[in-house]
């Protein structure tokens, strides 16, 4: 049903409807008059209406649908055949296209100029329907990526580019002009990488392309562009922005510079490396504006998180974080900066690199270079009087030894490991060298961590675990938690770039170092140690954490099954296809019967005495699926 607005006034169409009263509308015109914005958004920011109860009000009085948008099938084509300027003036998004007659939402279904404009743009008639305005912003940043804006600057900056060498001076020159392309795509890139929320840009050159990734919650998303010969010139023009030396392309270089990108600071890390065909830059994106995240948000449990304050509150000793690069060690670390910077407290820490400046905190950025290492600087910092130190890495025998005689007298010490878990932390520190009563007497606590991806709430639906799934569950969770399990499984929408996925959260494993596990450990003893470590009253694997997100619904299986992959123990899960599903576990030791390492199993009736998950059990099980 093709609709043109009709000229009516919200106001007197609400009063009409009896949504609002005379009395409140005289109130709410009295503050448009001041503020200037629309008789609309006064009603709901001051609480006179909600947006639901507006909406669905104007559709019911002038015959427009209502029309949710979080999970609509967007047609991307016809999306754009609206110009993003244009859709963000009017706050319109084309839907769809039936029998010559274009759908189009519009946050203001009663703004007759921006009805007129729109059928002059797209050239058809228009159907009208009713879209909450907070939804199409949302939609509007996530739709119009600039992917195609990027292609249209390769193109040209491809035509640019000939076949000899690239003119270095020239394009020196030219490097400050707006309007140059490289600049443009840039910017576009960029742009493009803070709507989608992501944390490194990758420009790889090929022989006959360019490849452009971004990782997103973890993950690459990549763009090709046959314009090869463009990369070049992108990648001069940052080592221009990141003062690195233009003219050296046979070796490594490492830089950093700032920008502004839509109103937002961002520090870009960047790094080169001589390829095949060329050279490949990877941006690390810090983006300041966004400021560190506090320790509530990290994904620790209540009680885990209760601990770990309890820990870094402590006048002294070693408290570690471990895991693998990327898992979120830094962002924990600074959690617990952010709150025991006080005036009272002298803070200095060692980073390679600084990531975020934080206001009162000495921070130390390494440069081995030139001798200052984090040994040298832990040294210096235990002559400036300090209560507390965070070294960014314990790489050697040195470092550690220096940092467990530091908490042994009487400094708080934070730092990081990379071990695969708690456990295996205090093991490290042995081989490194370190003597067991040292480690005995300094460590707290050690902290693992990993992020798995949060699963999108506009798009995940439930689902229902087959047997498979519901056997392994149980070998770590109660029976009765898994029965009552709110699992879910990823979609895909325009919300979460299709992936299901959007933003991530942490998986926490923390080994609280009391007497008895500190005996083990001063004994030497790594059997004694691993035993008593797992006996701990609350002690929980990171498996059983990521589970414990899943359970709830925040989470997919097939996330908790990558986490127990990376743990390097394949025989904590079966094989995840490419959709999340679970398949035979072609991992699995044929005569795979002991229990796995951390977990008791379950029978049906509760006990822990029961055989484990066999290769048969899932062949079966498949067979079944079939």
């Amino acid at each position: 049903m093709s609709l043109a607005p009709k000229k009516v006034r919200l106001g007197d169409l609400l009063v009409e409807a009896g949504a609002i009263s005379e009395s409140q509308l005289l109130a709410a015109l009295q503050e448009q008059k001041v503020s200037g914005r629309k008789l609309g958004r006064v009603l709901v920011e001051s609480a006179i209406l909600t947006e639901e109860d507006m909406l669905h009000c104007l559709s019911s009085q002038l015959g427009v649908p209502f029309m949710g948008l979080r999970q609509y099938p967007f047609d991307v084509e016809l999306v754009h055949r609206l110009e993003e300027s244009y859709a963000r003036r009017y706050r319109a998004i084309a839907l769809s296209e039936k029998a010559g007659t274009v759908t189009v939402g519009m946050a203001d279904p009663l703004d007759i100029f921006a009805y007129d404009e729109l059928c002059r743009i797209l050239r058809k008639p228009v159907d009208v329907v009713i879209v909450r305005e907070s939804e199409l912003l949302d939609t509007l940043d996530t739709v119009y990526r600039k992917t195609r804006e990027i292609e249209t600057f390769a193109e040209q900056l491809e035509s640019e580019v000939g076949d000899d060498l690239f003119d270095l001076q020239g394009m020196q020159k030219n490097s400050q002009a707006e309007e140059a392309p490289v600049v443009r795509m840039l910017q576009s890139i960029f742009e493009d990488a803070v709507q989608v929320r992501a944390s490194d840009i990758h420009i790889e050159p090929d022989e006959n392309l360019l490849r452009i990734r971004q990782r997103v919650d973890g993950v690459l998303q990549e763009q090709v562009m046959k314009e090869h010969r463009i990369s070049a010139p992108l990648v001069l023009r940052l080592k221009l922005m990141a003062g690195l030396n233009i003219s050296e392309k046979r070796l490594p270089q490492d830089g950093r510079f700032s920008l502004l990108v839509k109103g937002r600071k961002l520090d870009v890390r960047m790094s080169t490396m001589p390829v095949e065909y060329g050279e490949s830059a990877v941006l690390r994106i810090l983006d300041q504006s966004t400021g560190i995240t506090n320790l509530e948000d990290s994904g620790m449990s209540p009680r885990m998180l209760r601990e770990f304050r309890q820990m870094i509150h402590m006048p002294y000793g070693l408290i570690l974080v471990t895991g693998p690069t990327g898992s979120g060690k830094t962002t924990t670390l600074y959690g617990a900066l952010s709150e025991l910077n006080q005036a009272g407290q002298k803070i200095i820490t060692a980073e390679d690199p600084v990531e975020y400046k934080i206001s009162r905190i000495n921070q130390v950025q390494i440069n081995s270079g030139i001798g200052l290492t984090f040994a040298n600087v832990l040294r210096a910092s235990l002559r400036q009087d300090p209560d507390i130190i965070l070294v960014g890495e314990i790489r050697d025998v040195e470092t550690a030894e220096i940092s467990l005689r530091a908490a042994m007298t009487g400094h708080l010490v934070l730092s990081t490991l990379h071990t695969n878990d708690a456990i295996s932390s205090a093991m490290r520190l042995m081989d490194m060298g370190v003597e067991p009563f040292l480690a005995a007497s300094s460590l707290r606590a050690i902290v693992a961590q990993r992020l798995m991806r949060k699963l999108c709430d506009e798009c995940a639906v439930v689902h229902t675990p087959n047997a498979v799934e519901v056997s392994w569950m149980e070998r770590y969770l109660d029976k009765e938690v898994v029965e009552h399990a709110q699992l879910r499984r990823p979609v895909g929408c325009h919300n979460c770039n299709q992936s299901g996925y959007r933003g991530r959260l942490g998986v926490f494993e923390m080994l609280m170092i009391k007497e008895d596990v500190a005996d083990a450990l001063r004994r030497g003893d790594s059997s004694l140690f691993i035993e008593r470590a797992k006996q701990q009253p609350g002690f929980k694997l990171l498996i059983e954490s990521a589970l414990e997100h899943a359970v709830r619904g925040a989470t997919a299986i097939s996330e908790v099954l990558r986490i127990a992959q990376e743990l390097d123990q394949p025989e904590m899960a079966p094989e995840v296809d490419p959709q999340g599903l679970i398949e035979t576990d072609r991992d699995l030791p044929l005569d795979a019967a002991a229990p796995v390492s951390g977990g008791p199993e379950r029978n049906d009736a509760g006990s822990s005495e029961v055989r484990s998950l066999t290769m048969a059990d899932f062949e079966l099980e498949e067979k079944r699926n079939v």
